[in-house]
């Protein structure tokens, strides 16, 4: 097919505050460094645009995100420096898209709804939530082609213990949605067929509350997470008064139509 003539890399929708992002390149969605590039913009427009509230990254289809494209990779093996500054360029980008998503101040939300496996597990742990169906599988098979999922691991060792993430890595097996649910990667599970309803009603709901707080939250967890107790209390009690002070608060209270909670 002409390039030219190629489905998008990346679409969204936008609905009621809630972005839905799509991968293209069905089946598999792999993070090729175009992808890699149109999924950071996606972010950096998601993250700058007000009307947006919530974001959910969907692969639809029975492969979430394959991760990066191996076949990508091979094309530059024939480079003079064997595909070293090729790989170099993707890694990087792919760091810093990962950091995007992770830092990102609205809430995220990956729709698993199949395979989810290296950078695409990464991915989908970079999210605040996963929400999966009952036949999604989580894998880190770098061992079996002879290296291991380093930077996959990054982003997943910040959602499950170590060791549940040493099960993945040096398994390199598929892990299934049981397993997801009692390592604590997948939030909610659902049948299939009501993945799509159940993962736009919660976000849908969480589009409609009072957005500053909530990016000021997100972004006081990551700093405070890290912190000695007492710095972290210090930390998370100014922004705290901050959330109390909130216009949109002050105002929602004066109408007695606040609804709100901390």
């Amino acid at each position: 097919m002409n390039q030219m003539h190629q489905p998008p890399l990346v679409t969204h929708t936008l609905t009621q505050g809630l972005r839905q992002i799509t991968l293209g390149r069905a089946p598999a969605h792999p993070l090729s460094l175009a992808m890699i590039t149109a999924l950071h913009s996606e972010l950096d427009d998601a993250a700058d645009d007000p009307d947006t509230r919530v974001v959910v990254i969907d692969g639809p289809g029975h492969i979430f995100c394959a991760g990066h494209d191996l076949k990508e990779i091979a094309q530059h093996r024939s480079d003079a420096d064997q595909g070293r500054a090729f790989l170099t360029e993707l890694f990087n980008a792919c760091a810093q898209m990962m950091l995007r998503l992770a830092r990102l101040p609205k809430p995220t939300i990956a729709m698993v709804d199949g395979i989810a496996t290296a950078a695409g597990l990464q991915m989908a742990a970079s999210c605040d939530l996963v929400f999966a169906s009952t036949r999604a599988t989580f894998c880190l098979p770098g061992v079996k082609n002879g290296g291991f999922c380093t930077t996959p691991a990054v982003g997943v060792s910040r959602a499950v213990s170590r060791s549940q993430l040493m099960e993945l890595a040096l398994s390199a097996e598929p892990l299934d949605i049981d397993w997801g649910l009692r390592a604590g990667l997948v939030n909610r599970a659902f049948e299939s067929a009501a993945l799509q309803a159940e993962t736009m009603a919660f976000a849908t709901t969480l589009a409609g509350r009072n957005p500053a707080p909530i990016a000021a939250g997100k972004a006081a967890l990551d700093a405070h997470l890290g912190l000695p107790l007492d710095q972290a209390y210090h930390l998370a009690t100014d922004v705290m008064i901050g959330h109390f002070m909130d216009p949109a608060r002050l105002q929602a209270e004066a109408t007695g139509k606040s609804g709100l909670r901390s």
